[in-house]
């Protein structure tokens, strides 16, 4: 089926700028971060304007969803369009909220990730409603909180909403994205004895064995990269973030901490993983009984992967090859998204977004004629798959 669309090219420029404009960094990654409020009302001022029923959420203090629902007759499958609310710093740009339109970009902290986004999820509602095409099933347009961080606003959506599919509308450069990693925090701990430095039959130095444990990560670590790669997203990995112990120069470290952090490629699971780490803590408290360490995961999210021949990713391949005149690439990222969050729920997701660069850095824009083709393809996928 194939729907022709009048996108609102001036609506979606307006409303980009318009989000742009508004100050949305993450408070919890900046000490001057001012979280969703205002840009979570503005996003419901738009659906509203379109006269789409919005629920307006604070899932924590200052941090807030909007969920608008597009209801259709109650006949066909549900679709859940999905873009964050937050940024990260503003430190060091030089036009952090400006907007500013210059040789086809649209420059501003957000404007690729993900406010272009946003946009168009809001111009492909509208270019529906205008076409007066009637849908089968919900359409559902989410904007949440806190993806930058902990995902809180993610979270909360869905113990609220479900859907039959979902498009995560996080930048891709409009290519088709089916899988990303996911991550593992840990927190390790050597004990050892306090003692004086001169006591050297009394101390034991926690320092000294989390060193050792740190021989043997790196072996691990090594041996991760060389195993064989999932398809799309790439090889597992892992890293020692943050290392402390010990008090003064002359005392015997009586704990040593590590924070790390295991990069999980789709099909491996938090007990596998930590189950490695396991064996080398047992491996060196078996080599010498003053070894003691304990190892424990302090946060969690799971990789994500899709099938290609999923519903929702053949229904946004075949309005992506419309809009573009060519098939998409597939292909995965390294990076972990809310998608993860939606498939671990049973939604089938799928990621695709607009062109850009600068994400996390001092100068961000997006291109904007990939958010209008991404508009397009939103419209047609919700229209194809709904009804």
């Amino acid at each position: 089926m194939t729907n022709t669309f009048k996108i609102d090219a001036d609506y979606v420029i307006n409303v980009l700028q318009k989000l742009v404009q508004i100050n949305s960094t993450n408070p919890t990654l900046s000490s001057d971060g001012v979280g969703e409020k205002e840009i979570a009302h503005y996003t419901a001022e738009c659906l509203r304007a379109l006269n789409i029923p919005v629920d307006l959420t604070e899932v924590a203090p200052n941090r807030w969803n909007v969920v608008g629902t597009l209801r259709g007759s109650g006949n066909g499958r549900s679709l859940l369009l999905n873009a964050h609310l937050d940024t990260v710093s503003v430190t060091g740009m030089a036009e952090p909220f400006s907007g500013a339109i210059r040789d086809g970009k649209l420059f501003g902290r957000g404007a690729q990730d993900m406010k272009g986004s946003l946009a168009a999820q809001l111009g492909a509602a509208k270019a529906i409603l205008d076409a007066g095409i009637k849908l089968e099933g919900d359409l559902l347009i989410t904007a949440v909180a806190d993806e930058e961080d902990k995902s809180i606003g993610m979270d909360h959506l869905v113990t609220q909403y479900s859907a039959d599919a979902a498009i995560v509308t996080e930048p891709t450069d409009l290519k088709i994205c089916r899988a990303h990693r996911g991550f593992i925090w840990y927190d390790v701990k050597t004990k050892g004895r306090a003692a004086h430095g001169s006591r050297y039959q009394e101390g034991i130095d926690a320092n000294m064995r989390m060193g050792r444990f740190l021989a043997e990560l790196d072996k691990l670590e090594k041996e991760l990269l060389q195993r064989p790669p999932h398809a799309l997203a790439g090889p597992p990995s892992l890293h020692a973030s943050k290392l402390s112990g010990g008090t003064e120069i002359s005392v015997y470290s009586s704990e040593c901490l590590l924070e790390m952090e295991r990069r999980t490629a789709p099909g491996e699971t938090e007990p596998q993983c930590t189950a490695e780490l396991q064996t080398i803590i047992d491996k060196l408290a078996k080599a010498d009984e003053t070894f003691n360490a304990t190892l424990k995961p302090s946060f969690i999210r799971d990789p994500f992967s899709i099938e290609e021949n999923a519903p929702i990713v053949q229904a946004v391949h075949q309005a992506t090859t419309q809009q573009l005149g060519q098939s998409p690439e597939h292909m995965g990222v390294s990076f972990w998204t809310d998608a993860a969050i939606l498939a671990a729920q049973g939604i089938d997701t799928v990621i695709i977004g607009p062109t850009g660069a600068g994400l996390h850095s001092a100068e961000e824009w997006v291109e904007i004629q990939s958010v209008l083709d991404l508009t397009h393809i939103l419209a047609e996928t919700a229209v194809n798959f709904c009804n």
